[in-house]
């Protein structure tokens, strides 16, 4: 019995030493991941916008498409990057925010939303040259 005693006081010994040896875990702290810079962006072509019948839409981003707001359509552009639009035959700009995917007719690279084409004076014409840079 004196041995058992022995054993089982060494063995609680040994589990308490064990257990007073261990690291403390360190808590998770989350790293703040750095922003990195947009890649330069420009592209020159053909403007469109959209068409009266999407407003009220839901855009790629998940948002609903508002005609009344300055946002855009681009094919490959990250959705919510912001484009400054520059027309090219009256150098007027407007910055839009990209919600959605498209245009989807060959050689026009942006839609703009009929707000953001007032701004560039699109309108009238429907389509138009412009370059767009990606600005955020």
């Amino acid at each position: 019995m004196l041995i058992d005693s022995k054993r089982l006081l060494l063995f609680f010994s040994l589990l308490v030493g064990c257990v007073a040896c261990q690291d403390k875990k360190a808590e998770a702290v989350p790293i703040k991941e750095a922003k990195q810079a947009p890649k330069p962006f420009e592209q020159k072509g053909k403007a469109s916008y959209y068409a009266q019948k999407f407003h009220g839409r839901e855009t790629a981003s998940g948002e609903t498409f508002n005609n009344n707001t300055l946002v855009a359509a681009h094919k490959t552009l990250p959705l919510g990057s912001k484009v400054r639009v520059t027309n090219l035959e009256n150098n007027k700009q407007v910055v839009v925010r990209i919600t959605d995917r498209g245009p989807f007719i060959r050689g026009r690279i942006i839609d703009l939303s009929r707000a953001a084409a007032k701004r560039v004076d699109l309108v009238e014409d429907g389509t138009g040259p412009v370059k767009i840079e990606r600005i955020d």
